[in-house]
């Protein structure tokens, strides 16, 4: 699971937030400064980095424990913990220093928002300002922005010719028996899933059109043609190897979910050098270089932490 429908329970909150925290081990890459950690600013410092379990989440952990060691510091990893909660908690509590999280994630499931910001930077900015009072500090986000959409194989794409969700909603007046759904249970059920989108955009998809399943396979059956269109999530490296049309969210209906280094603010102060050390990497990451990464993965079945050594080694970042 990406990204809890809703806010947990307080005895779900502990639970969760000690979760994954009992083990790590120590980064051991042989990597030297490249365009960042000139100078080894982080030279003596000893960092744990952590992330949620799933693939972005530790290509951008493993990114994130590289350029400190190539700054110069001895990094702990606890990437991997499961659940959306328990990596933040760690960062939170001081039991980890850094990681990867994203706008979306922050405002409505961490922070209790209802209602997410339309545009991305505005996002952040409000998710920074609430969480400093938490003892967390927001790095300026990235472009990669992890969100829902929904998509289509080619032969379909040609057949129908929509590109975004306003001429979807258009198909399904036209021409009801064309617009198919495959989409995950929780997607079919929260309010910044299937029904917010049927309402922002005035669609109506009979029930009979809609097929609930689980993630890995919307992907194949979409590419398929078994169903019209996808519940996706907008960096997943199977919409490129499947060659899947991704439909525009015109209306901005769905939350924006940028990834950005939250960093304990404790840490930040002792080590003032990781905003110099991170906006560069931060700046590269876009949806387009997810899904190159997140294929390697997923598709290829590379590893995470070497698909990250890789890419940045590629980009110059360290040597």
């Amino acid at each position: 699971m990406r990204r809890p429908a809703v806010l947990l329970t307080a005895g779900l909150l502990l639970a969760a937030a000690g979760c994954g925290l009992t083990s790590g081990s120590p980064m051991v890459d042989d990597v030297r400064p490249g365009s960042i950690g000139r100078g080894e600013p982080l030279k003596g410092a000893k960092l744990t980095v952590t992330s949620k379990s799933f693939t972005e989440q530790l290509i951008l952990g493993a990114i994130m424990g590289i350029a400190f060691e190539a700054a110069g510091a001895e990094v702990l990893d606890r990437t991997g913990i499961q659940g959306s909660i328990g990596s933040r908690e760690a960062v939170r509590k001081g039991d980890a220093d850094a990681g990867y999280e994203y706008t979306g994630t922050a405002w409505i499931t961490y922070l209790g928002h209802s209602d997410p910001i339309t545009d991305p930077h505005e996002q952040w900015e409000a998710v920074r300002k609430e969480d400093a009072g938490n003892g967390l500090t927001w790095l300026p986000p990235s472009a990669l922005d992890n969100t829902y959409a929904l998509a289509m194989n080619q032969e379909n794409h040609r057949k129908y010719r929509t590109n975004d969700l306003s001429e979807v909603a258009a198909l399904s007046k036209s021409d009801p028996a064309a617009v198919t759904l495959c989409v995950e249970v929780e997607f079919a059920n929260r309010a910044d899933g299937l029904p917010g989108m049927q309402k922002a955009y005035g669609m109506d998809v009979p029930t009979k059109n809609i097929t609930q399943m689980d993630t890995g396979i919307i992907y194949t059956q979409a590419a398929k043609g078994s169903c019209t269109y996808g519940e996706v999530y907008t960096t997943d490296g199977r919409i490129k190897s499947m060659n899947l049309v991704v439909m525009d969210d015109n209306k901005h209906f769905f939350p924006n979910y940028n990834a950005a280094p939250v960093i304990n603010t404790n840490t930040l102060k002792k080590w003032p050098a990781i905003p110099e050390i991170l906006d560069p990497i931060t700046k590269k990451l876009n949806n387009t270089v997810a899904q190159d990464l997140n294929a390697k993965v997923d598709v290829d079945g590379e590893d995470p932490h070497q698909v990250a050594l890789d890419w940045m080694k590629g980009e110059g970042l360290v040597k």
